[in-house]
């Protein structure tokens, strides 16, 4: 994730996902720089709603990071479950 996120400017790239809500990237930057900054909650919403609005292989691809957030802020974490919770609903 900081390799990901080490050459990315926050605001730019935040402004970037906001004239770009389906842009797949850019919602994933910032979810990165959110968990990155301790805007976990944020980051984790943001990626449950865009799984919301995908399909298929989108989904999965979106889907795989969000998973592979929760094992970075850690399983046993709270904020985990409440979002695995709402994934699980989006989801099914």
């Amino acid at each position: 994730m900081l390799s990901r996120t080490q050459n990315l400017d926050l605001n730019k790239s935040r402004e970037q996902a906001a004239q770009n809500p389906e842009d797949i990237a850019a919602q994933l930057e910032v979810a990165d720089l959110d968990v990155i900054g301790g805007h976990v909650e944020d980051a984790f919403a943001r990626l449950v709603t865009l799984i919301s609005r995908l399909v298929d292989d989108e989904r999965e691809r979106v889907r795989r990071r969000l998973i592979e957030l929760y094992a970075v802020v850690g399983n046993t974490d709270p904020r985990v479950a409440a979002s695995r919770q709402k994934l699980a609903r989006v989801l099914f």
